[in-house]
């Protein structure tokens, strides 16, 4: 008597729950790779492995492919010639029902899986169901694995965060909800990578490409802005916000994800680096890479991989507004947590990686970055995938001042080497307070090993470009300026200036005080003072401020930090 099957059961609530996506549904199986799932077929009579076969094929994307991976057939008992890939092995077999414990590799792509079955008298394979698989963090043998736990909770399932603002000596932070398992964010998620370029231009390549996380990151990075492609949000950073929600006010990835989605893939207005950072941690958690939000402050933008930010100031102590470089008071990035192989047959380069889903700069055409490894940037390995130039330079580039003669002529004044890459920070696990992760990206300021990585990074990043400028001789003059009292909106400010020379000096000191925007633009000019002064050699000589909010509350941008 033949087989016959006359139900398939998927326990998906149970399925889900041992995959850790009970969260999101227990309406359809969604699953991770590499990690069985189980299903219990009801049957005629016993299943006999001496003459029965079952053979089930799973598929994904429009033109599933055996050579590309984005088919597979296999069988209990195991095919004869099959290749390693998907299994099926027997939990259990009684007289009316089998239970099978299916597993897909740990490489296999990720995204909407069709699964069939059939009996091998029969030449027509029956649906079993539509799932979903997911990258795998639990799982070894997976680029993505993640080896403890409390950092799987808190990268993965945890969908509530915090993403930090503000400047280096007054960090603020932002609660921000992911929702990553929110029911609709898988649909949306699998939807914004087919409408990613390179999906639309070859699917077959984009379905095949996805069982690798460095792909998946980058296609991420890209389609989270709307340069270039049909991405998820439009950066705006100044006013008016019209036509759109200002950046400041999102506090959740969901609403801005279920809105791209709900108007066929339209970009949502507007974003700025924390928004970008937000919502791609709600895409990688979603997908199953492990992510958390990174936010440096004093981060430089560099434009021409130099590894240098040039800051030009007029004879009057006035910023232009033409400046290709630039230092933010804080940018946000997110890290995906993955294996680099194609950088190293170790593990050098594995673990934390910068993806950086605001639009800066082009990466090959596209404007996305990374996956950078933070371990290669620590080293100044600037030579390496993706973008490392540009990430180091966030972190550690050298600042240049420079002051623009009447003649048109520019001299240099001073090299800083450790003001660019502050307190750079993320949610501790576990807990909700920050954690500063300086030291991953970067040796101690003005250390040994901090200026060979500096020489290293620009040895390795601009063989054919000029070498920066040494710093010059210590200044003879130094400035400090500090806060007599916390600054509060609303209020004058109250500031001193600390002036201190080896030598006697006549001075004329002109106070200037100029409206910048947090990605480091200059405004215009709010305050000026001029003073002339004595300075006794060796001693300090302090110069009170005071600018009234009249005059800088005009200049404040409520939507933007100033």
């Amino acid at each position: 008597m033949a087989l016959e099957i006359s139900k398939v059961e998927l326990h998906v609530k149970e399925n889900n729950k041992e995959h850790r996506t009970d969260d999101v549904t227990v309406k359809r199986l969604m699953v991770r790779r590499g990690q069985n799932f189980k299903i219990t077929l009801k049957t005629n009579r016993q299943f006999q492995p001496d003459t029965d076969t079952l053979i089930f094929t799973a598929e994904t994307g429009p033109k599933p492919s055996e050579e590309k991976g984005t088919r597979c057939v296999f069988g209990y008992p195991k095919l004869t010639g099959a290749k390693k890939a998907w299994t099926a092995l027997v939990q259990e077999s009684g007289r009316s029902s089998m239970t099978l414990a299916i597993s897909s590799p740990a490489d296999a792509s990720v995204g909407s899986y069709n699964l069939y079955m059939r009996e091998g008298s029969h030449t027509t394979p029956q649906s079993i169901t539509n799932m979903v698989l997911l990258f795998n963090p639990w799982c070894t043998e997976d680029w993505v694995h993640l080896p403890e736990e409390a950092e799987r909770q808190e990268y993965v399932m945890a969908e509530e965060g915090i993403i930090y603002r503000g400047s280096a000596d007054r960090i603020g932070p932002l609660a921000w909800n992911f929702g990553q398992f929110e029911e609709d964010m898988v649909d949306i998620c699998m939807k914004l990578l087919d409408m990613n370029p390179k999906c639309l231009r070859d699917p077959a390549e984009d379905f095949s490409a996805r069982c690798n996380p460095i792909y998946v990151g980058r296609v991420v990075s890209a389609m989270i802005n709307a340069n270039g492609d049909r991405g998820i949000l439009a950066g705006r950073w100044q006013t008016p916000y019209s036509g759109g929600v200002a950046p400041t006010k999102w506090s959740s990835s969901v609403d801005i994800l279920r809105r791209w989605y709900k108007s066929y893939y339209s970009p949502v207005k507007y974003g700025q680096c924390w928004v970008f950072a937000g919502v791609m941690c709600t895409v990688l958690r979603c997908l199953g890479i492990p992510c958390r939000v990174v936010s440096n402050f004093q981060s430089a933008h560099d434009t021409d991989k130099s590894l240098t930010i040039d800051e030009y100031y007029t004879d009057q102590g006035v910023r232009p507004k033409e400046s290709h470089d630039s230092v933010w008071n804080f940018h946000v990035w997110v890290e995906g947590w993955m294996k680099r192989p194609d950088l190293s047959g170790d593990s050098t380069y594995d673990g934390w990686q910068v993806l950086d889903p605001t639009p800066q700069e082009q990466s090959s055409g596209v404007f996305c970055c990374g996956p950078c490894p933070v371990k290669a940037v620590l080293e100044g390995h600037t030579d390496l995938k993706y973008d490392i130039p540009f990430v180091f330079a966030e972190v550690n580039a050298d600042q240049v001042i420079w002051m623009l003669m009447r003649d048109g002529s520019k001299h240099r004044l001073h090299t800083d080497s450790s003001q660019i890459g502050q307190k750079i920070s993320t949610k501790a696990v576990g807990a909700y307070r920050r954690e500063d992760i300086t030291a991953s990206y970067k040796y101690p300021e003005v250390s040994k090993k901090e200026r060979l990585v500096f020489e290293e990074a620009v040895r390795r990043g601009n063989e054919h470009k000029p070498r920066p400028e040494l710093p010059l001789n210590p200044p003879a003059l130094k400035l400090e300026i500090t806060d007599e009292k916390e600054s509060i909106t609303g209020q004058d400010l109250e500031l001193s200036l600390l002036l201190h020379s080896e030598h006697l000096q006549e001075l004329s000191v002109q106070i200037n005080a100029q409206a910048m925007r947090y990605t480091g633009v200059p405004d215009s000019l709010v305050y000026r003072e001029e003073k002339d002064v004595l300075l006794q050699p060796k001693q300090d000589l302090k110069i009170s401020i005071r600018i009234p909010f009249s005059l800088y509350g005009t200049k404040m941008c409520w939507t933007t930090a100033v």
